[in-house]
């Protein structure tokens, strides 16, 4: 799909596509590391879902993704960063991304987890993101705030997907 990026706010309606989209993007990494569970992989969505955190990804006026940006007292999470397949490699997670990293964040680091072999970690790092720590189905990753030093750990992991 061609056209205009843009964000809208989130609403409480988005709930259910957005969790059938996470299922889809992540469902091929969380198979590859035997954690796949359709019914969990929606239920942990559904259960975390902060509308007002969280920015649906237009084409055109076309709803193809979704990021979530969390502000904690220490860090500044990105999760829930999932983009239709039909619409990657076309440049529209790295503008939302960079979107994303132009906010003021108070001084704060930018901090997000991604799962192990994941392809997106390459877009992360092409953004500045480097390792902070991981395990065997997360790789935490962060960077610093405009301005700052980069930062030795996340403080602060999502539970396993």
């Amino acid at each position: 799909m061609t056209g205009e990026r843009s964000f809208r706010p989130s609403t409480s309606a988005d709930a259910a596509w957005i969790a059938e989209l996470r299922a889809v993007v992540l469902r091929p990494d969380l198979e590859r590391l035997g954690r796949y569970d359709a019914t969990r992989v929606r239920r942990r969505f559904l259960d975390a879902f902060v509308p007002a955190h969280t920015r649906v990804i237009q084409v055109a006026g076309a709803d193809v993704g979704v990021v979530a940006v969390r502000p904690d007292e220490v860090v500044v999470w990105i999760e829930h960063f999932y983009l239709d397949p039909a619409e990657q490699g076309r440049g529209t997670g790295g503008w939302a991304l960079a979107q994303v990293l132009a906010m003021d964040t108070a001084g704060r680091p930018f901090c997000l987890n991604v799962l192990q072999g994941s392809r997106a970690r390459r877009l992360y790092e092409r953004h500045g993101f480097v390792l902070a720590s991981e395990d065997p189905v997360d790789v935490y990753l962060t960077r610093p705030a405009p301005g700052e030093r980069p930062v030795g750990s996340a403080t602060q992991k999502e539970e396993h997907p």
